[in-house]
């Protein structure tokens, strides 16, 4: 069976870098491949501290030869900003925050959808998830579509392994902890900005301390931030939760040690709670 497309106002914020040396500055600053991104594409970067670790993640979009627009979850547009200005000396391009709308089609389709006036029509690509992203300077809701709101988007999210800042990482979270390296970092381009700490942890048999996983659970949704336990011992703890009609699903960041699939224990004051780790 087949979802009927519904579409959700998610608030994010875009920042627009232009100008002649736009994709060459990128280049250096983004972990992402940007100047093989033809017109129109996207593909997930990371924006890293010079130490390596997330200033933040996003997705980055050729709007033209020279002009390119950032995503990203909403409150960390004056990071991006301020970090890619940090360094644009004796470059040709800016860097601005613009006030854009994103709308979300789930299971929507992209020859079904218009494409936003001066904005994009985005294909969002994840486990289990399909959808379109309508972004622009105006977007509205697609007419005949039902509307959803932002619970229906967080379950999507979830489900999917879509990672979020501010909750799956922040300012000391190092890339290889996100589970999103392999889609968001080139291997084989030139050196970018903080690039030393994700080869150096990509070429380690044991990878990063945690990672982040999918995980189901019955019952009342505990809440974020609960530490699991396994076999009585730390095993991480919830990083986002969302209510389903038979319980929840949820993200996790987990201790490397633990294996999966596997079923830990939600530690809370109101009571313990069985939480089903999903398999790497």
């Amino acid at each position: 069976m087949v979802d009927s497309p519904l579409a959700v106002r998610r608030p994010r914020d875009v920042v627009v870098v232009a100008g002649p040396d736009a994709g060459t500055y990128l280049q250096g600053q983004l972990s992402q491949d940007v100047e093989a991104l033809p017109v129109g594409g996207s593909g997930e970067t990371f924006v890293l501290q010079p130490t390596g670790k997330v200033d933040a993640w996003m997705r980055v979009t050729r709007l033209s030869a020279e002009r390119y627009v950032l995503d990203v979850d909403i409150g960390y547009g004056k990071v991006v900003t301020q970090r890619l200005t940090r360094f644009l000396l004796r470059t040709d391009c800016t860097v601005e925050a613009v006030d854009w709308d994103l709308v979300t089609v789930l299971d929507g389709s992209l020859d079904d959808l218009p494409v936003p006036k001066d904005g994009l029509r985005i294909a969002v690509s994840w486990p289990g998830l399909c959808a379109v992203d309508l972004l622009g300077p105006s977007v509205s809701e697609p007419e005949g579509l039902a509307v959803g709101g932002s619970n229906d988007w967080e379950v999507r999210r979830i489900s999917a392994g879509i990672p979020a800042m501010g909750s799956e990482m922040d300012g000391s979270t190092i890339p290889a902890a996100t589970g999103v390296v392999n889609r968001s970092a080139s291997f084989t381009k030139g050196c970018y900005t903080g690039q030393e700490l994700v080869a150096r942890v990509d070429s380690r048999a044991a990878g990063a301390p945690t990672r982040i996983l999918r995980a189901t659970g019955a019952g009342t949704p505990p809440p974020v931030g609960t530490e699991l336990e396994a076999e009585g011992r730390p095993a991480g703890h919830l990083t986002s939760v969302a209510a389903v009609e038979d319980g929840f699903v949820a993200l996790a960041a987990i201790r490397r040690a633990v294996a999966t699939p596997a079923d830990v224990q939600a530690v809370d004051p109101a009571g313990s709670t069985t939480v089903s780790l999903l398999e790497d």
